[in-house]
C-alpha cells in the first residue's frame, strides 16, 4: 500500500466517524476516555449532573449512599430516553409536515409545466394560423384585394367568351375571400385559446413559487426538529453507555470491580471502532464523478402509478431500487447533507445538495440507518445510510430521485448520461 493510499484510508476512515451513528460511538468514547483517565464523565452541557466513576466507588462503601446513586443514575436514564422520545416525535410531526408542503409543491410544478406546454403549443398553432391567413391575405391583395371585382368588370368585354371567364374570376375571388376570412377567425380563436393557457401557466407558476415557499419553510423547521432530536439520541447513546455501566456496578453485590465496567465499556467502545471501519467500503465511483447508490433491480418507476390507495394514482418522483434490508446507501455524488431525519411517506430520508442546482434524495432509511447529519460534506461512494422499509413502503428498497432546480426529474437517464447507469 502507498503512502498515498495510507493517507486515503485515513481520511475516509475520519470522514466515517463524522456520521451521526460513528460518531454516537465516538462521543462515547471521548466520555469514556475522560472517564477512565480523569474519572469523570464528558457531557457537553450537563457534565456537572452526571456522576463520576469515583463517585461510583465512594457511593459502593455505603449501602445507603449507594441506593441513592443508584436513584439518581435511574432518573437520568429515564430522562434521557424522555428527551430523545420527545424529540423524535416533534422531528417526525415536523418531518410530516415537510413531506406535506413538498408534495403539493410538486403537484403545482408538474401542473405548471403541463400548461406551460399546453400554452406553447396552442401559440405555435396561433402563429402558424396567423402565418397562413396572411399569406391568403397577400394572395388576394396581389388579384386586386376588395375591389377585384369592380376591376373584371371594367377591364372586360361583353362577349359571351369573356364573359364566362369573368364569372370564373368572381367564383375564385369569392372563394379566396372566404377562406382568408375563414383561416383569420382560426388565428384569432387559437391566439385567444393560447393567451388564455398562457394566463392559467402564470398563475400555476404563482401558485408553485408561493408553495414553494412554503415548503422551504416547512424544511427548515423540519431540519431544526431532525437535528435536535440526533442530538438527543446522541447525547443519550454516549451517557447511557455509561451509565448502565456505573449502575451496573453499584448493583453489583460481588467482589467485581468498577474497573471490571470500565474494562467492558472499553470493548464496546472498541466493537463500536471495529464495526465504523467495516462500513467504510463505498460504491464505485464513474469517471464523472457519479455512483451507483445501491445494488438492486428496479422495482418502480419515474412517473405516474397506481398510488398504494385502492383506485388512485399518484406521480413516482423517483425510482424504487430493491437493495436487501440493511444494504449500504451511497452518496451518488459529492455533495452536502441538507436534510437527515423523517420526512413523511419518504420515512427516514437523506437529501444532498449536489451542487449545480442538483440534488439527490434517499428515502425509506432503516431507523437508525442514517448515517450522516445535516451540514455533513460527503464524497461520491460514502456510505451515508442502510436500506430500510419506512414510511410509506411495503417491503426494504431504496427511493432514491435526483432534482433539478427544485423539480424532480427522471433519475435513470439522469444516472446514466453521468456514468452510473441504474439498470
Amino acid at each position: 500500500m502507498t503512502r498515498d493510499d495510507r493517507t486515503r484510508r485515513r481520511v475516509r476512515f475520519r470522514r466515517a466517524f463524522r456520521r451521526p451513528d460513528a460518531r454516537l460511538a465516538v462521543r462515547a468514547l471521548i466520555a469514556i476516555a475522560g472517564l477512565v483517565l480523569v474519572g469523570g464523565v464528558a457531557a457537553p452541557a450537563h457534565a456537572d449532573d452526571y456522576p463520576s466513576w469515583q463517585d461510583v466507588q465512594n457511593a459502593k462503601s455505603n449501602q445507603a449512599a449507594a441506593q441513592a446513586e443508584v436513584t439518581k443514575i435511574q432518573g437520568l436514564i429515564a430522562n434521557l430516553e424522555t428527551q430523545v422520545s420527545q424529540t423524535q416525535a416533534e422531528s417526525v410531526k415536523a418531518g410530516n409536515e415537510f413531506a406535506e408542503a413538498q408534495q403539493k409543491f410538486d403537484v403545482s410544478d408538474q401542473r405548471a409545466q403541463a400548461l406551460q406546454s399546453q400554452a406553447s403549443g396552442l401559440q405555435k398553432k396561433a402563429d402558424d394560423a396567423t402565418i397562413q391567413a396572411g399569406r391568403l391575405a397577400a394572395e388576394l391583395y396581389r388579384s386586386g384585394g376588395g375591389n377585384l371585382t369592380a376591376n373584371l368588370f371594367l377591364s372586360g368585354s361583353k362577349s359571351a367568351k369573356d364573359a364566362d371567364k369573368l364569372l370564373d374570376h368572381l367564383g375564385s375571388a369569392s372563394k379566396l375571400v372566404e377562406n382568408t376570412s375563414g383561416i383569420y377567425q382560426q388565428a384569432e380563436q387559437a391566439r385567444n385559446t393560447a393567451k388564455s393557457m398562457s394566463d392559467q401557466a402564470n398563475a400555476a407558476r404563482t401558485e408553485r413559487e408561493q408553495l414553494r415557499t412554503e415548503a422551504d419553510a416547512a424544511y427548515k423547521k423540519a431540519v431544526a426538529a431532525a437535528q435536535a432530536a440526533q442530538e438527543a439520541l446522541a447525547t443519550q447513546q454516549a451517557q447511557s453507555v455509561v451509565l448502565q455501566a456505573q449502575l451496573a456496578a453499584l448493583q453489583d453485590t460481588t467482589a467485581k470491580t468498577v474497573a471490571g465496567y470500565e474494562a467492558g465499556v472499553e470493548a464496546r467502545r472498541k466493537a463500536a471502532e471495529a464495526a465504523a471501519a467495516a462500513a467504510l467500503a463505498g460504491g464505485n465511483v464513474g469517471p464523472q464523478g457519479w455512483a451507483v447508490p445501491v445494488g438492486g433491480p428496479i422495482t418502480d418507476y419515474f412517473g405516474w402509478r397506481v398510488s398504494p390507495c385502492s383506485g388512485c394514482t399518484s406521480f413516482h418522483e423517483g425510482v424504487d431500487i430493491g437493495g436487501g434490508c440493511g444494504a449500504t446507501i451511497h452518496a451518488a455524488h459529492d455533495g452536502v447533507v441538507t436534510y437527515a431525519g423523517w420526512n413523511g411517506g419518504y420515512g427516514n430520508f437523506v437529501l444532498l445538495d449536489n451542487g449545480g442546482g442538483i440534488s439527490t434524495g434517499y428515502g425509506h432509511i432503516v431507523s437508525g440507518g442514517i448515517l450522516v447529519s445535516y451540514g455533513e460534506r460527503v464524497g461520491a461512494g460514502e456510505p451515508i445510510a442502510r436500506v430500510g422499509s419506512t414510511g410509506h413502503s411495503t417491503g426494504c428498497h431504496l427511493h432514491f430521485e435526483v432534482r433539478q432546480g427544485g423539480s424532480a426529474i427522471n433519475p435513470i437517464p439522469f444516472m446514466a448520461s453521468h456514468g452510473a447507469p441504474l439498470t
